[in-house]
């Protein structure tokens, strides 16, 4: 606990000598100033009081009565009325204000003096700072040449004054802030809830250093194992966020937390990680929790111990605070150096909760006092309300307020002992002796006393024992069990035994026996050696004594040193021997033992006692008496010269003591019980009896001494709260408290922090301020802070408006309740202010609430406009203003937000297209948009329109193309600028509004149509038959179509209405292009392999296939003209393909009629391109000729596709029968070898073997190599290879057949079977099937051949044997 002590080195004395006359330059001789100071702006009061709170006095020295009180406030008349009332007032209590111009003196008796207003006004002109012993500010005294004084000094003084006033002002509330946490009676301190934890705000440096370890980590400079899906994630966050001006911003104005950095990862990367296929083995929440801890490593970086450490301990101030910590914060609010503070920590006893608890009742005296006056009730200086019926509802209030106070004041329980008070019952009669029942609220059964008596017994002196004998003593309470000490010889009777007894005695008989230890056999008893009776009180000294003991014989001279302590309980505030003289009880004068109990905080008795009894005697309540110093009386003893008195109506006691210390002592203690608002003073006594100047050897209480040693002090100290505007002080008090929360090292919001509310509150209960006031100055105070640029939470000001709202609007849970007409007209005034703040962040939403931070802000400031302008009562009338004024703001804002998105882009700077200095796409700031430009999102891709469009050259070409290029750009700034409003503000604002989502749809709409508007300029320029603009469409549309509410809305219709005309001119010009290429590419064809087909085959189908992807790829929202775009694109696609297969079919057939017809012919290359160019167009055909949906979705494809196998059929049919009459022709020169041939005899001279045979299957080799390779249909060369070996073996037969009569020769036979046999393994690698190798022709020819084998091998055998024979 802090206290100023005696015992500090010199260094502190000094510094309390300069503190003492630091506050004492507020002190001495009056001055005067002629030069009048302003009072400082401020932006509402409550009441039309002036002086800043503090109610004007004027001289006391010409004031009678009985003194009620000393003690006044400091003056600071050189002030003017905040509220803008034309004459000053005086407050008393509860924010009451007083015309001063009419009630401007009060006397000490409570009364109120006028003064006319012509004589108050130039006394406050002449002497603005008039006042006995209260503060003065610096001034300077009138002098002939003050009219030279220059504007530079004038200003000066000004400023000195104005901050002297300010010093003074915050000092009493300083004073005032300190009671209400010495001894809060009224506040709890809560914990804070989960809502409220609020987090380290972000500052600029610490802001630079996360963007530079992020930075780090992309490139690669950390190392850390991560994925490309987190690397990605990090990308986007550093560039989307980190780098955002928005967020910037936010730290600027110190909205932005460690937690909204978090959060914002968070969020982002929950939407990635659900978007991703499910890992069998993986969770997604293990995935996240993965992530969070790497963005924690990468956020946290290398930072030191320290900085956490630090960011803990900040953290307990949001935290439940101690006193020693609400005081060390409140110095920093006030700007309070330490030695000041314990100047008034001691001045105001602050460590004492008795004199805190006297303060408090004190206050709510002179406040009741106040408010029971005659002039209170009759006077006309009430404030202004509503109506008249309020003026007694303002009585009954403040009557309400005092017995609330009294009430949560009897709740603070009385430590050790004492209960509250309770009444007797009916017919129930236990009252004290000497008081009549109907003054009594207290019984004697109300005054519960414990104590705790320790006894040691140390040692024995006087003993004159011998031998081996043992001696031990015993202690007794009234009530406790007997103790005994342990045996100790008589040589050395030493104990130390302590005893410990309770008792509710005040003066208890302690009796203590010494023993001799018997050790007779036949004796029962110990021998007892002394005893004696010892009477302690709660004052007495605690260090042992030497107590001597009564002996039988009385010769022996022994002494029992015993230490005694008697706790004194809590509710025992003072106690002693005292003569008492009254009239209704202790009509005696003699000398009585009194003890002031507590018995709650609001009742206290003085209760006589007698020893050994627990109950008190006689007890006086002290409920309305009032202690003083007096004379003694006349029937009490001389010697007895120092007496006071407790005085009230019709009853009166007086008590005197022989010791001026202890007279003191009890008047302080009584005057702190009684709550009485006079101060007793000390008279000064001579010894012989008349006046001195002086007080000697009068003991001083805690802050006694500070305050004789700091006069400035007692002017805030003694100063009467219930002489002061409240409303006033605390408005100061709020205010101060606002800024310094604002400055703190947390991102509060406008949020209190728990120890901040918590004295707060105590406040407001304990001086009266009205909760209205409260809340208007504190919305008042919050819109200050957010016109001035920082971050408010609407929820803390929709909490403080809805209080004032139900107030003014009298809509209160707990009914009706005063109106003020001031309180009213700035009601209004600020609801206007408040309603403009609302609208102008609504309209910058994106701005003002950058990411959707602080969370669900947007969602909260719509909720706080709709009670703004819901005024008395919710009415449909009032739910459609809501809408329409938020449907303007958001009209508004996007107007707003397209201007800063155009102007980021700079998109206007197009207005002088022709010049190239106007824009710069390399200078212009980046924004991404990777999803829309990298494709990765497949409704919202950009789409490549293929290269073949017709496209124009030059200056102005390129000039038209870079902007067209920039309104692409814009437009995917604009979609993430209404993706990032959907994802971060729609939502929330969504489910709190029904209709919102019409009014948000509104916004888009209004936002896209700006963007037409550019649009449309930028491609009225663009020429004709240039496609580059495509790609803009794709963009746009594919965005629409994602979303539900701009689907085939205003903006969407408009652009397919601007598109649609572009699409039919562009495949109108395709279709045209794609026919002169088929005409142009066939006519110079050199069938050289080309992909699947010929060069001008491959062209085609690929350029039909790109428009159709092309037009798919448009998806184009109205279905009607998308059929007829498919219906077109197929036909046209049917058309070339079957202009295509007839250009090849005619070429083919030329190319074949060329052709070699024997041996040497091997089939051309070309002939096999052409092949594959046919089937290439059927396989195409499947995906460019059939329809996606409908009925006749196989229409075209059939028909093409008939045609095609037609052309393929053909081109194998000629091709086989080309292949086959190269076998017929060689078969015709095998013919020449027949029987009966005249060539043969000739040809057989050449003696041949098979090299026919050989010609032929060398051929067959070469084709089926030809066919096989450069071929790519693999069923056409199956099914060619298989109708060709049934053919040759067909001819084969045929002509075996037609020689069944003949015998083959030699020659003959040896080339069909070497045909034969190379036909089959040549065909069976190719891959012809079993079954068809094996035919019954194959077997036939087979029979026929071996037969004519072994008609040759016999012949032969036959002729070997005969030339044998021979």
């Amino acid at each position: 606990m802090l206290r100023s002590s005696s015992s500090e080195d010199e260094d502190d004395n000094d510094r309390e000598d300069f503190a003492g006359a630091y506050f004492g330059q507020y002190s001495g001789q009056t001055q005067n100033t002629t030069t009048p100071v302003p009072a400082p702006r401020n932006t509402y009061s409550a009441g039309s009081g002036s002086n800043y709170g503090y109610a004007t006095k004027s001289d006391y020295s010409n004031s009678s009565g009985s003194p009620a009180s000393t003690s006044r406030p400091p003056s600071f008349d050189n002030t003017k009325p905040m509220g803008g009332s034309s004459f000053d007032t005086v407050s008393i209590g509860s924010g009451l204000s007083v015309p001063q111009s009419n009630y401007d003196t009060k006397s000490h008796d409570g009364s109120i003096h006028c003064t006319p207003i012509k004589q108050y006004r130039s006394s406050s002109r002449s002497n603005s700072f008039r006042s006995d012993r209260g503060p003065q500010p610096i001034g300077r005294s009138a002098s002939p040449t003050s009219s030279l004084m220059s504007e530079r000094e004038r200003e000066e003084l000004i400023r000195i004054n104005t901050e002297q006033e300010d010093r003074r002002r915050q000092l009493q509330i300083y004073v005032f802030v300190l009671r209400c946490i010495a001894f809060p009676f009224n506040a709890k301190q809560k914990p804070p809830q989960a809502t409220y934890k609020r987090h380290a705000k972000m500052s600029k440096q610490e802001h630079h250093r996360i963007k530079e370890r992020f930075r780090a980590f992309l490139k690669g400079e950390i190392e850390m194992l991560a994925d490309d899906a987190l690397r990605n994630a990090v990308q986007s966050y550093y560039e989307v966020f980190l780098k955002s001006d928005r967020v910037a911003s936010m730290v600027k104005c110190g909205a932005c937390s460690e937690n909204d950095f978090r959060e914002v990862f968070k969020n982002n990367i929950e939407k990635r990680v659900r978007s991703l296929p499910a890992i069998n083995g993986l969770s997604k929440e293990t995935v996240l929790a993965s992530w969070m801890t790497k963005f924690d490593a990468i956020y946290r970086g290398d930072e030191d111990e320290s900085k956490r450490m630090q960011r803990s301990a900040a953290a307990a101030n949001e935290l439940i605070l101690s006193k020693d910590q609400l005081y060390e914060m409140f110095q920093s609010i006030f700007d309070i150096k330490k030695y000041e503070h314990l100047i008034l920590f001691n001045a105001l006893q602050l460590d004492n909760p008795d004199e805190q608890a006297a303060q408090v009742r004190r206050e709510l005296a002179s406040r009741q006092q106040q408010l029971d006056s005659h002039d209170f009730k009759t006077k006309l200086w009430r404030p202004q309300f509503l109506v008249k019926e309020m003026e007694s509802m303002y009585i009954s209030e403040l009557n309400s307020q005092i017995s609330t106070l009294k009430a949560n004041l009897e709740s603070v329980p009385v430590k050790a002992g004492g209960a509250l008070p309770r009444r007797q019952k009916k017919g129930h009669h236990n009252h004290i002796d000497g008081v009549e029942e109907s003054d009594l609220s207290l019984s004697k059964h109300d005054v519960v006393l414990s104590f705790t008596i320790e006894v040691v017994i140390q040692e024995l002196r006087g003993l004159k024992l011998t031998g081996n004998k043992n001696v031990y003593c015993t202690m007794e309470v009234d009530g406790c069990d007997k103790l005994q000490t342990g045996l100790a010889p008589v040589s050395k009777p030493n104990w130390g035994t302590q005893g410990d007894f309770p008792t509710t005695q005040p003066l208890p008989h302690i009796k203590i026996k010494l023993y001799m230890e018997n050790s007779g056999l036949l004796t029962i008893e110990d021998k007892e050696l002394g005893k004696v009776t010892l009477k302690p009180t709660a004052t007495n000294s605690k260090n042992p004594q030497f107590y001597k003991l009564t002996t039988k014989n009385n010769t022996d001279d022994l002494h029992l040193r015993v230490a005694v302590r008697m706790d004194k309980p809590q509710n025992m505030k003072y106690c002693g021997y005292l003569y008492a003289l009254g009239k209704r009880v202790w009509s005696t004068c003699k000398s009585r033992y009194f003890v002031l109990v507590q018995v709650s905080q609001c009742a206290f008795a003085v209760c006589r006692y007698k020893e050994r009894k627990a109950e008190p005697i006689e007890m006086l309540h002290l409920k309305g008496f009032t202690v003083d110093y007096c004379e003694r009386h006349p029937e009490m003893d001389p010697n007895i010269p120092y007496a006071f008195n407790a005085v009230k109506e019709g009853d009166s006691v007086t008590f005197a003591t022989a010791d001026e210390n202890e007279r003191h002592h009890w008047v302080q203690a009584l005057y702190r019980a009684t709550g009485q608002s006079h101060k007793p003073t000390p008279p000064t006594i001579a010894a012989n009896g008349t006046n001195t100047p002086n007080l000697p050897n009068v003991s001083k209480a805690q802050g006694e001494f500070e305050r004789e040693r700091n006069p400035g002090l007692d002017e805030f100290l003694s100063a009467d709260p219930c002489n002061f505007n409240h409303a006033q002080l605390f408005q100061i008090l709020q205010r101060l408290t606002l800024e310094y929360r604002m400055n703190e090292a947390y991102t509060c919001l406008g949020w209190f922090s728990p120890g901040q509310n918590y004295i707060l509150d105590e406040y407001v209960a304990r001086y009266g301020v009205r909760g209205c006031h409260r809340y208007l100055c504190y919305t008042s105070d919050l819109l200050d802070q957010a016109e001035n640029g920082l971050m408010i939470d609407p929820n803390i000001m929709h909490f403080a408006f809805a209080f004032s709202s139900a107030h003014v609007y009298g809509n209160k849970p707990d009914g009706l309740g005063t109106i003020t007409t001031e309180e009213r007209a700035t009601f209004e005034v600020i609801r206007g202010r408040l309603q403009a703040l609302l609208e102008h962040q609504i309209t910058h939403f994106r701005y003002s609430f950058p990411f959707g931070r602080p969370d669900g802000a947007l969602k909260a400031t719509l909720s706080l406009l709709e009670k703004v302008l819901m005024k008395e009562r919710s009415t449909q009338h009032s739910v459609d203003e809501v809408r329409t004024v938020i449907k303007k703001c958001l009209e508004e804002a996007a107007l707003v937000n397209y201007t800063r998105i155009s102007e980021f882009a700079k998109i206007e700077a197009y207005a002088d297209a022709c010049d190239d200095s106007v824009f710069n796409l390399s200078r212009m700031p980046e924004m991404h948009y990777a999803e829309f430009v990298t494709g990765t999102s497949k409704s919202c891709s950009v789409l490549s329109v293929p290269s073949f469009a017709v496209t124009l050259e030059g200056m102005a070409q390129d000039n038209l193309s870079e902007r067209l290029e920039e309104m692409t750009h814009l437009a995917g700034l604009c979609i993430e600028v209404l993706q990032q409003n959907e994802e971060h503000h729609a939502e929330p604002c969504r489910q709190a509004f029904t209709w919102f989502d019409d009014v948000l749809i509104e916004h888009n709409e209004m936002f896209w149509s700006l963007f037409a508007v550019d649009m449309d300029a930028c491609l009225e320029a663009q020429p004709p038959d240039s496609w580059d603009s495509f790609s803009l469409f794709s963009l746009l549309n594919g965005y629409l179509l994602t979303e539900k509410n701009l689907k085939n809305g205003k903006f969407h219709h408009h652009l397919r209405e601007t598109f649609a005309p572009q699409v039919v001119r562009y495949v109108d010009l395709m279709e045209s292009s794609v026919a002169q290429s088929i005409d142009k590419g066939f006519s110079k064809e050199k069938w050289e392999p080309h992909g699947g087909g010929c060069a001008t085959s491959e062209d085609m189908l690929w350029k039909l296939s790109a428009l159709q992807t092309f037009i798919k790829e448009l998806q184009w929202p109205e279905e009607v003209f998308a059929e007829h775009l498919e219906h077109r694109l197929k036909l046209m696609a049917s058309d070339m393909i079957e202009a295509a297969g007839n250009r090849t079919t005619q070429a083919f057939d030329i190319m074949l009629a060329r052709a070699s017809k024997y041996l040497d012919f091997v089939i051309p290359s070309e002939l096999c391109v052409m092949i594959n160019t046919l089937a290439d167009c059927k396989s195409q055909a499947l995906n460019l000729c059939i329809m996606s949906t409908g009925d006749a979705m196989h229409q075209y494809h059939t028909r093409i596709e008939e045609f095609l196998e037609k052309a393929l059929k053909h081109t194998m049919t000629s091709l086989i029968a080309r292949l086959i009459l190269v076998m017929e022709n060689t078969f015709v020169k095998l013919k020449r070898f027949d029987e009966g041939s005249l060539l043969k005899s000739l040809l057989s001279l050449t003696k041949p073997t098979d090299e026919l045979g050989k010609e032929y299957v060398q051929f067959l080799s070469a084709n089926l190599d030809m066919i096989r390779q450069k071929t790519g249909d693999e069923i056409f060369v199956n099914t060619i290879f298989e109708i060709w070996y049934s053919q040759q073996l067909h001819c084969l037969n045929k002509w075996l057949a037609e020689r069944a009569d003949l015998a083959l020769h030699p020659y003959q036979l040896t080339c069909v079977i070497h045909i034969i046999k190379k036909l089959y393994s040549y065909f069976e690698l190719q891959g012809v099937p079993p079954e068809c190798l094996d035919s019954d022709v194959y077997r036939r020819v087979c029979g026929r051949v071996n037969e004519e084998e072994t008609s040759h091998s016999l012949l032969e055998s036959r002729n070997a044997r005969a030339v044998t024979n021979f």
